[in-house]
């Protein structure tokens, strides 16, 4: 499902670089755009131009320890697991529901024990990491599958257009590199147990080249967003200037 465009905070996490980047991998190659760049120019070009300012590309230990859930789920199923001690965003018992949903999925065993994982991708315009590459499924030779993990929550009902934007990044790079179509890209929120699929289809490639047209042309300080919510958990307001209204300032006569 294509419909969702991030609208709300809660689309992108505060650091949008929520990839294990390969040591120096996002630097080695100068011309290329960073996936992170891509999907903070989506989310905010303002936020992009600050970051890669600052040369901001850590990952919170944070979105690490939820990232690593991603590589858990057959010791996170076992009911001998204590899940309070995890960063799960659900109750343990429907997360052991969802997980047994994904367990459903012919993909299941190796998004749960994937045979590459924090793959460095470096296409014709962008590079950065796949958390997991996963076989195709299918007839023939099926092409390989991306992964992207995200630690936010995921949208109702799709995925939110910064991660859907990284993950046709993702699936681009890899195209390029193996030299054939990678139709298909998708977006886990272990937190949630969720997995999202992306198909390349043709509203999210335009969507893609906007953020790459966007970040490309990044030369100083874009304008800044009005009275958006995704102001306030960006960690650049401040700097930034924008002034963010709360509901209850609204409301107020």
């Amino acid at each position: 499902m294509e419909r969702p465009v991030a609208t709300a905070v809660s689309d992108t996490p505060t650091h949008p670089t929520d990839e294990t980047t390969t040591a120096g991998a996002e630097s080695t190659d100068s011309d290329l755009v960073p996936f992170s760049d891509l999907a903070r120019a989506c989310y905010c070009p303002r936020q992009c131009y600050y970051a890669r300012r600052d040369d901001d590309r850590s990952v919170p230990a944070s979105v690490r320890s939820v990232q690593e859930l991603a590589y858990r789920y057959p010791e996170l199923r076992d009911s001998e697991t204590d899940l309070t001690a995890a960063p799960v965003a659900v109750p343990p018992a429907e997360y052991r529901d969802r997980l047994a949903g994904l367990a459903e999925r012919p993909d299941w065993a190796a998004l749960s024990a994937p045979p590459e994982r924090d793959v460095y991708l470096a296409g014709k315009d962008c590079h950065g990491v796949a958390h997991k590459l996963l076989p195709g499924v299918g007839d023939g030779d099926p092409p390989p599958v991306p992964v992207i993990v995200s630690p936010g929550a995921p949208h109702e009902t799709g995925v939110w257009e910064p991660q859907s934007v990284r993950a046709v990044a993702a699936a681009k790079a890899l195209a390029w590199q193996r030299e054939r179509e990678v139709p298909l890209a998708l977006v886990e929120y272990p937190a949630h147990a969720v997995v999202r699929s992306v198909r390349l289809s043709v509203r999210r490639t335009a969507a893609y080249r906007r953020a790459l047209r966007t970040t490309r042309g990044i030369d100083g300080p874009p304008p800044r967003l009005r009275d958006s919510p995704r102001c306030g958990p960006c960690d650049y307001r401040e700097e930034c200037g924008v002034e963010t209204e709360s509901l209850w300032s609204r409301l107020r006569p």
